[in-house]
């Protein structure tokens, strides 16, 4: 029953975002919320000057009214998931990773905001962004730590961890910076229509598969309706975007993959599902830390996104082969897990 749920929730999720998107795009056009394209980045991307920006806030207004509607239907049927709020440290974890999401959503709405309303065109400053970054990271984690039962985690090939005692305590700093990480991560993935909207739209397929194998029932209904509501987002996002998601959906995106992560209590297969995260990420500091060095650059311009675009790939192209890598990693992931319960 639980699947139909989840069906439920995912087709939810697509109808609002999709057709949120008839009145928000014309109504962040009246208000002027255009994108301001960098003079750093590939002079074709000018042509996307003005191009409504702040789209992330339909993602998660899908994505909100999915997972409304998928709780109710829930408990009215009276399906696993209900039974699931019987342990509350279960629940907690989802709604905590999903309340991170939405704390990192703010925060991307704040510097969206800032850009193309006060017209600062670097937003937040990287200070201010990382301060309001780390302190939900931080509460996100106590409370996994003291509400959420997480006492142990699974490492493919190690076994569960313990993570209160001894040297697993040293988990948590590491986990710290796997939060802020990642989420920013996501954010660098963002830069070619389409790109993080249809990756993430694959991890959290993923995570609907790893919700079900865990038996963590609200992590595949949160996955469900985020994936639903990115499928509708897509359809305006894709080349030629209508719209851009902005810091608001990206940020959105990264503290919600992280959150599934945790729900199901092997944050360590975000590495392989999400490796094109690491990979932009990566591409962006190794660039720096070559160029500091040497004066010469690794890429001809990062994140890597813009190097192949530099390479003469066309954005299609880069949406449907880094997805395809996506894929790759998630597949692995969700093996890897599955052995683990043989």
């Amino acid at each position: 029953m639980v699947t139909y749920t989840s069906i439920i929730s995912a087709v939810v999720g697509f109808l609002v975002t999709f057709t949120s998107g008839y009145f928000v795009i014309p109504y962040l056009r009246k208000l002027n919320f255009g994108q301001t394209i960098l003079e750093d980045g590939p002079k074709w991307h000018r042509s996307k000057q003005g191009t409504p920006t702040m789209g992330g806030i339909m993602i998660i207004f899908g994505a909100v009214v999915a997972l409304g509607v998928g709780i109710i239907f829930s408990l009215i049927s009276k399906d696993r998931l209900s039974l699931e709020f019987t342990y509350s440290e279960k629940v907690v974890r989802w709604v905590a990773g999903f309340g991170l999401a939405l704390g990192m959503g703010v925060v991307g709405f704040a510097d969206d905001y800032i850009k193309v309303v006060k017209k600062r065109n670097l937003g937040l400053t990287a200070r201010q962004k990382t301060f309001a970054q780390l302190i939900l990271s931080t509460l996100y984690l106590i409370i996994l730590l003291f509400f959420g039962g997480m006492k142990t985690t699974f490492i493919p090939f190690v076994g569960e961890v313990n993570v209160v005692s001894g040297f697993g305590i040293v988990f948590w700093p590491i986990a710290l910076f796997f939060v802020y990480g990642f989420v920013n991560a996501v954010n660098l993935t963002d830069g070619v229509d389409g790109l993080a909207s249809s990756v993430t739209l694959v991890v959290c397929c993923a995570f609907m598969v790893l919700g079900g194998v865990s038996l963590c029932f609200g992590a595949n209904l949160v996955a469900s309706a985020v994936a639903g509501a990115l499928i509708g987002f897509v359809m305006w996002n894709a080349h030629p975007a209508k719209v851009f998601m902005g810091d608001t959906g990206s940020l959105f995106l990264g503290g919600l993959v992280v959150g599934l992560s945790f729900a199901v209590n092997t944050p360590v297969l975000l590495i392989l599902s999400g490796i094109i995260y690491l990979i932009e990420a990566f591409s962006v500091m190794l660039q720096v830390a070559y160029y500091k060095r040497t004066k010469k650059r690794i890429f001809k311009m990062t994140p890597i996104h813009h190097h192949f675009e530099m390479c003469k790939w066309s954005e299609e192209k880069i949406v449907m082969v880094f997805s395809a890598v996506t894929l790759l990693g998630s597949i692995i992931a969700i093996l890897l897990y599955i052995i683990r319960r043989i």
